[in-house]
């Protein structure tokens, strides 16, 4: 389940051994896996290539193989692979969104590809993707400005030097079939050039109804290495989804619905008007490295991403009858309104420039990265309509006539920053390690929404002192900040109207403790977040309102994961336990409030097993937990209870006729648990979403 340290063995390093097989000529019967495979590392840290388990914080590095053993093919699915991340508003044709640590990673400021910043305000296809790799905590001196629960990075496939065909075909849901190839050829004199095309066809239909669709994803990456000290990288990918999303459930007056009432292959976005959410995408990027000599490296990195959405929706909103506009009416009805936002555009152009090296000075050894980044953001103007439809009823049943169009002009925003970043890791000894991270952010940001223009700048540290008590154990403790911007809307009866407040920098003291041995590892770890918090406070006899910074968001937990191998079996495990609680607010009654959404306890847990009888042939079974979560943002008066679901799955690698194949089965929520997954407060409602009925999957790989 989780792989927060090094690679694995049994089913997920038995893939990677098919791999490196195909490329290699071996067969699948003359891989052995014996002893510790190589830790992986997570670039997304800024710590090069330190191994996961030498690493004073704590993150995920999750191979494209894995990701396709666990049928995920969404961000959205990182959910079922570590008890540290959720779901947030994750409704099905729509774009994904995670919580980590209980908070919710902003999809404009927390995703990067590659190091450089995107934004993840659309489906992003994961074909292409080597991996993923997922920092938890505060990451201002990774990102700048971003949410504190964590980061995700998307690594983009690359050419390895090698000839390989792989083809893909598989079947999931209700009738869900994709296609797809990952296609490898080395070109020219020594191998000096290589290409890699990844494509894919899927057709979309779900197990929830009125959700067909389809998507394509067409993806190319080539490099160049003229001299052995120069290498020039590009690579653009296109992507294209169209599918109708999932409208949310929600309170019926002040009750929970049960779940077992509850049909989880109900889509209340299904009257005849209904229109589906059309994601398509174009990301570009040039990258050149230079060998400066034998501990030195300059690298040289640009990218464009251009995002062009449709998002429509038959929305259910509110009850105008009872007026509660943050629920559903007590009978089950709603208002319902016809939502379209034609032509949204998302260009993002970013840019860095790295130094990074070994160096002796002090008589201390010292490595080092520092550079400049750059990035550009607009979001363009567009026309949208938000029109009142009609009624509609929980069960489905009700269809209503489509409103009259009455368009309007959504307003732009533009972002611009430039940062600057020094990294440090210092070996005060052989065995101890000193951590530093800098990054000085200016921000030059301005809204058509708010009337707003602003500019501002701030710096945001980070340290961490590691110990390597035996071979085996590491032991650290870090301090670091993140940083968030916000500014009051330039509206007359704001009193700061047009004003940024001050920097929202939230704070993480973490420590751990990380174990490895060739047969198990196992680490533990206890955080503490506070987030600064702001809002409108308003004075009804004035007329008057002020956005400011109101106390904090703290989320304290102590997270766990370990995995033990022996013989043929490997059990896998991690969780968490989070106490989130609203603190220092104005209004007492918000004190000591927990968030809407967020599991107090989660784990996950996976159990493998490698037949002796039939070669290549293993098993794994799989449980997710998760604890009950609140509805309502201003009180926790109402609350979901938790769920468990378990899931089993195998794979078959074999080598016949002169190729490499691998089939992969599984079966998602075995006993078709009946439970609200998650229960987001979005655009200022209480929705709840299902878990997705018992579903199988079934895939087939061949490498030629």
């Amino acid at each position: 389940m989780a792989l927060p340290y090094r690679t694995r063995f049994t089913l997920h390093a038995l893939a990677l051994a098919a791999l490196h097989a195909t490329s290699t000529g071996q067969t699948a019967e003359q891989v052995t896996i014996t002893g510790r495979l190589e830790p992986l590392p997570a670039s997304v840290a800024g710590f090069g290539d330190t191994p996961l388990v030498k690493s004073p914080f704590q993150a995920l590095s999750l191979s494209r193989s894995l990701l396709e053993d666990h049928g995920a093919d969404a961000l959205s699915a990182l959910t079922r692979l570590d008890a540290s991340i959720t779901d947030a508003y994750n409704a099905p044709g729509y774009w994904s969104a995670l919580t980590v640590r209980g908070f919710v990673l902003d999809n404009r400021y927390n995703y990067l590809r590659d190091g450089l910043p995107i934004n993840a305000e659309t489906a992003i296809a994961l074909e292409n993707k080597e991996r993923i790799e997922v920092l938890k905590g505060t990451s201002g001196a990774q990102a700048g400005t971003s949410a504190p629960g964590g980061l995700a990075n998307l690594v983009v496939k690359r050419p390895r030097g090698s000839d390989q065909s792989v083809v893909f075909l598989g079947w999931s849901g209700r009738g869900n079939f994709k296609a797809a190839t990952d296609l490898e050829r080395r070109l020219g004199d020594g191998d000096a050039l290589g290409l890699r095309l990844n494509a894919a066809v899927e057709s979309l239909d779900p197990q929830v109804r009125d959700s067909k669709g389809r998507r394509h994803l067409l993806a190319l990456a080539g490099s160049a290495q003229p001299t052995s000290d120069r290498r020039f990288d590009a690579e653009i990918e296109i992507s294209h989804q169209s599918q109708p999303s999932m409208a949310g459930f929600s309170l019926l007056g002040n009750r929970v619905p049960s779940a077992r009432d509850i049909d989880p292959r109900l889509n209340l976005n299904n009257q005849a008007w209904s229109q589906p959410v059309v994601f398509n995408g174009t990301t570009a990027s040039l990258r050149w490295t230079e060998t400066l000599g034998a501990d030195w490296q300059l690298q040289a990195h640009v990218m464009s991403q251009r995002l062009r959405t449709d998002d429509r929706i038959a929305f259910p909103y509110g009850c105008s009858a009872e007026e509660q506009w943050d629920r559903y009416c007590s009978d089950g009805s709603f208002d319902l309104y016809d939502y379209r936002s034609e032509n949204e555009r998302r260009d993002t152009l970013a840019g860095a420039l790295t130094l990074k090296g070994r160096a002796q000075w002090w008589g201390l050894s010292h490595e080092l990265s520092t550079g400049l980044s750059w990035s550009d953001f607009r979001l363009h103007p567009n026309e949208q309509i938000y029109q009142w439809a009609g009624i509609g009823q929980i069960d489905g049943s009700v269809q209503v006539g489509e409103p009259a169009p009455d368009p309007y002009i959504a307003a732009g925003r533009h972002e611009r920053s430039t940062e600057l970043h020094l990294r440090d890791h210092l070996a005060i000894t052989q065995d101890t390690g000193l951590w530093l991270g800098l990054r000085h952010s200016a921000l030059d940001r301005s809204s058509e929404a708010t009337d707003t223009d602003y500019r501002q700048s701030f710096t945001t540290p980070w340290i961490a002192l590691s110990h390597q008590w035996t071979d085996a154990l590491l032991v650290y403790g870090s301090w670091g900040q993140g940083v968030e911007s916000d500014v009051a809307p330039n509206l007359p009866h704001f009193t700061n109207a047009g004003q940024p407040l001050p920097a929202l920098k939230s704070e993480q003291v973490e420590l751990g403790l990380k174990f490895s041995q060739a047969h198990w590892n196992a680490s533990l770890t206890a955080f503490d977040i506070r987030r600064p918090q702001s809002l409108d406070l308003c004075d009804d006899t004035a007329a008057t309102c002020t956005r400011l910074i109101d106390g904090n968001a703290r989320h304290r937990g102590v997270e766990a994961s370990g995995e033990l191998h022996s013989g043929q079996l490997t059990l896998q495990a991690s969780g968490m336990w989070l106490r989130a609680r609203r603190e220092g607010a104005s209004n007492d009654a918000t004190n000591g409030l927990i968030p809407p959404n967020v599991a107090e306890r989660s784990a996950r847990l996976m159990a493998g097993w490698q037949f002796t009888a039939i070669t290549g042939l293993s098993a794994h079974a799989s449980v997710s937990y998760e604890g009950p979560r609140y509805v309502l943002r201003d009180d926790n008066s109402i609350s979901i209870p938790g769920w468990t679901t378990v899931g089993l799955a195998t794979r078959y690698a074999t080598r016949a006729l002169g190729h490499e194949w691998l089939l992969r089965a599984g079966v998602d929520n075995l006993f078709d648990r009946r439970a609200w997954r998650e229960s987001p407060h979005q655009f200022g409602h209480a929705y709840l979403y299902p878990l997705e009925p018992r579903s199988f999957r079934i895939s087939f790989q061949t490498s030629l």
